[in-house]
């Protein structure tokens, strides 16, 4: 997964993280904050909030799911675009979110379940893509991974290995993944003020230009696959 990819996906992560925060009320990609709340309501007996964070989860885990489907077909049918299906149906869910947030009182929209579900779904979908590009390795959507990498990176970089313990490992600070994880740690907290401000400010209007970075991050493995398929095409009507 190249780096301009993973930053790109970690920005819209977090522009649409917090701006969804301001549209429904709720952060819609931190699973761990949702299990807890879960844990919570249970244990307090109010099972109908613990029926909304259960409901959450689902939908994140649904949204992952289909993402995996559609980049699972992409591989069995050996498309370069296998991950460019998944990105441009997010796009077309900002955008469906996007209209029908704008079509609803704001006192209504706060915390509507379909609203809190679509989002859910979209992190799920999101999360998914990056979580199989990159081999697990990379997540975007919620930076508990990247700031726990970033600060064992930090420590080993600033280790003192003494010169005494001859046979002891040196310890060696990977800098590149410190910068990676570093990289999408600005570009997530650089996305979500910028979508914080443009929902406080011009409302779902917001999820076009975000819809459309989407579409742009898959634009460029279709039409490489859309070139290969024509060249194949001539080659066969040449044959």
């Amino acid at each position: 997964m190249n780096r301009q990819l993973a930053w790109s996906m970690a920005f819209v992560a977090g522009a649409v993280n917090a701006g969804g925060f301001l549209a429904v009320g709720r952060y819609t990609s931190h699973m761990t904050g949702v299990a807890s709340s879960l844990a919570d309501s249970t244990a307090l007996g109010d099972l109908a909030v613990a029926l909304s964070f259960f409901a959450m989860m689902l939908c994140f885990m649904g949204g992952a799911a289909v993402s995996t489907v559609l980049v699972s077909y992409g591989k069995r049918h050996h498309l370069r675009s296998r991950y460019a299906l998944s990105l441009l149906l997010e796009a077309v869910l900002l955008l469906v979110f996007g209209y029908l947030g704008a079509r609803l009182d704001a006192k209504l929209r706060l915390g509507l379940p379909e609203a809190t579900a679509l989002l859910c779904f979209i992190m799920g979908m999101h999360n998914a893509v990056t979580t199989n590009i990159s081999g697990a390795i990379v997540r975007t959507t919620h930076m508990t991974g990247n700031v726990t990498d970033l600060g064992i990176e930090l420590a080993k970089l600033f280790y003192r290995n003494s010169p005494r313990l001859k046979d002891a490992p040196f310890i060696r600070a990977d800098r590149a993944r410190m910068k990676l994880v570093g990289l999408l740690l600005a570009a997530f907290i650089v996305g979500g003020t910028l979508g914080a401000v443009g929902f406080h400010r011009f409302g779902f209007k917001t999820t076009v230009p975000l819809a459309a970075f989407v579409v742009l991050l898959a634009a460029r493995p279709l039409i490489l696959e859309l070139r290969l398929t024509l060249r194949h095409l001539k080659r066969d009507l040449a044959d």
